[in-house]
C-alpha cells in the first residue's frame, strides 16, 4: 500500500514538473476574443495570434505601413526566456490595443493557465490577464 502511495506522489510530481516546464500550445484570452500559440523560436519562446473572434487590423502599430495588416499571425510575445523563478519566462509583449511593446512575463499557474503581463518601470507596474490552454 505504501509503495502505491509513493508511486502516486512521484507520478504527480513528474506531471507537475512537466507542465511547469512547457508553456507551448494554444491559449485563449479570458474574454474569449483571441487565441495565441506559444512555440519555440530560436533560443526562446514566442507567441503569435492565431484566431480572433472579430478579425481586425493592427491599427495602433507604431509603423504606419503595418496598420492595414491583419492581427492574425501577428507576433505578440517575443523572446521569452526562463527566469530564476520556476514556471516563469521574461521577454517582450506587444499590446495591439495601444501599439506598444512592454517588458513581459509569462507565468504558468497550473497546467492550463498562463498569466501574461506587460510591465513598465523595470517591472514595478505590471498589468495582465490569465489565459487558458486550448490544446
Amino acid at each position: 500500500m505504501l509503495k502505491g502511495v509513493v508511486a502516486t506522489v512521484l507520478l504527480g510530481m513528474t506531471a507537475s514538473a512537466a507542465w511547469a516546464a512547457d508553456p507551448t500550445g494554444v491559449w485563449t484570452r479570458p474574454s474569449g476574443a483571441s487565441r495565441m500559440e506559444i512555440k519555440t523560436c530560436g533560443n526562446g519562446l514566442c507567441g503569435d495570434l492565431v484566431w480572433l473572434k472579430t478579425p481586425a487590423n493592427d491599427t495602433k502599430n507604431p509603423d504606419p505601413a503595418k496598420r492595414s495588416q491583419s492581427l492574425i499571425g501577428r507576433r505578440i510575445v517575443h523572446d521569452l526566456r526562463p527566469t530564476k523563478t520556476a514556471g516563469e519566462w521574461k521577454g517582450e509583449v506587444y499590446n495591439a490595443e495601444d501599439g506598444r511593446t512592454y517588458t513581459g512575463y509569462a507565468t504558468l499557474i497550473g497546467a492550463n493557465q498562463l498569466k501574461l503581463q506587460g510591465c513598465v518601470l523595470g517591472g514595478l507596474i505590471c498589468k495582465g490577464e490569465t489565459w487558458t490552454r486550448v490544446d
